[in-house]
């Protein structure tokens, strides 16, 4: 796949398929997750991948409750101004990420794999999130669809440690929680604001000298 390619479609699927994911595919992602960059190389990191239904099943309700927690707090202005102008068409893009959202969280013990990263004594996430990126993008290159989210890390990290029997005195800490299947949707280039918008030059809100009104994959001819 073309680097390119994995990079701009690359974004969140929660929707996927209970099929399982075979274990070669799984060891292919994990190398390639090891070879990001790591702070002086400490590689202060450990992966958990949970595929165990009963596993699941204790997580289940844990996440669905951290669903709802979300739209009660973070996401409450957005959400109710999205529902008062559901036409709008940045509600529109938000009432379909809510929906998508509630989806992980009623489904949550039928997708195959979850992928939970943890480091020790480095609450940054700047060791573990390259990783983590490498992981997902590696999962792209095998057709499978992954979400990442930290709620369950926010709202019940100590209920979801002990479900995993974390040894939490030792430092380790969980950085996130990784969906993984094949998607139900397709593929595609995700709409965000241009990076012109977003990026200045050498000075806080100066101009950074190009304009990208159009995503620059693919290629245009």
């Amino acid at each position: 796949m073309d680097l390119y390619e994995a990079l701009y479609t690359t974004r969140a699927m929660r929707r996927v398929k209970p099929d399982p994911i075979p274990l070669d595919v799984q060891q292919r992602i994990m190398d390639a997750a090891v070879r990001a960059p790591s702070g002086g190389n400490q590689q202060g990191w450990r992966f958990l991948l949970v595929d165990d239904q009963a596993t699941k099943e204790k997580l289940a309700p844990l996440y669905k409750d951290a669903v709802g927690k979300l739209w009660e707090t973070f996401y409450a202005g957005q959400l109710a101004e999205a529902e008062a102008r559901p036409n709008d068409p940045d509600s529109i893009s938000f009432l379909k990420v809510q929906k998508s959202a509630n989806w992980l969280g009623d489904h949550f013990a039928e997708v195959p794999l979850f992928l939970f990263p943890f480091t020790q004594f480095d609450p940054t996430g700047s060791s573990i999130y390259p990783a983590v990126w490498s992981a997902m993008l590696a999962a792209r290159a095998e057709g499978i669809g992954s979400c990442i989210t930290v709620i369950l890390s926010f709202f019940y990290p100590n209920e979801v440690n002990e479900i995993l029997g974390v040894p939490t005195e030792e430092g380790w800490a969980m950085q996130g929680c990784i969906s993984l299947g094949y998607p139900t949707g397709t593929w595609g280039v995700a709409t965000r604001r241009p990076a012109h918008e977003v990026t200045y030059r050498n000075q806080w809100a100066t101009d950074v000298g190009f304009e990208t009104t159009e995503p620059l994959w693919p290629p245009r001819t």
